[in-house]
């Protein structure tokens, strides 16, 4: 009968200890947890507030005008510029903030069917977009992903 009180006093103790050492574990998962998701809160807050630069090209004839984003506003709601009857080729060098759209629409429009039109974005002397279009009226709009996401 002592034996049997024993062996059970001994599976309780076992029991109570995986029942304290799983709860430790939860304890250690959970800050775990919590650090992981502090960490994944800081790199979002940076990616969302780093500036970057990026410099659009435009290239062609009887160009209309030209929209870019120009910084400023959001990365669903831009802020935009827009420069009529532009000197080709045109350059501008805009800097952008976090998970915001790097673009540029060039316009073209020639009655006779002669227009033409290419963009490019550069970030880091590398261009991340270009495209090109011909026609009446054509344009050629160059966007491209934030490159620092």
């Amino acid at each position: 009968m002592h034996r049997s009180i024993r062996t059970s006093a001994l599976a309780a103790l076992t029991v109570a200890g995986l029942v304290f050492g799983l709860s430790a574990c939860s304890e250690v998962t959970d800050a775990a947890k919590e650090k992981a998701t502090e960490e994944v809160d800081k790199a979002v807050d940076k990616s969302m507030n780093e500036k970057y630069e990026v410099t659009y090209e435009v290239t062609g004839k009887s160009i209309a005008s030209i929209q870019y984003a120009e910084g400023g506003g959001t990365a669903t709601d831009p802020k935009l510029a827009t420069v009529e009857n532009p000197t080709l080729p045109w350059k501008k060098t805009v800097t952008l903030r976090g998970i915001m759209p790097p673009s540029v629409l060039p316009l073209a429009v020639d009655p006779t069917g002669d227009s033409e039109v290419a963009c490019k974005i550069i970030y880091k002397g590398k261009p991340i977009a270009e495209e090109a279009g011909k026609g009446a009226a054509s344009a050629a709009g160059c966007v491209a992903v934030s490159p620092i996401v």
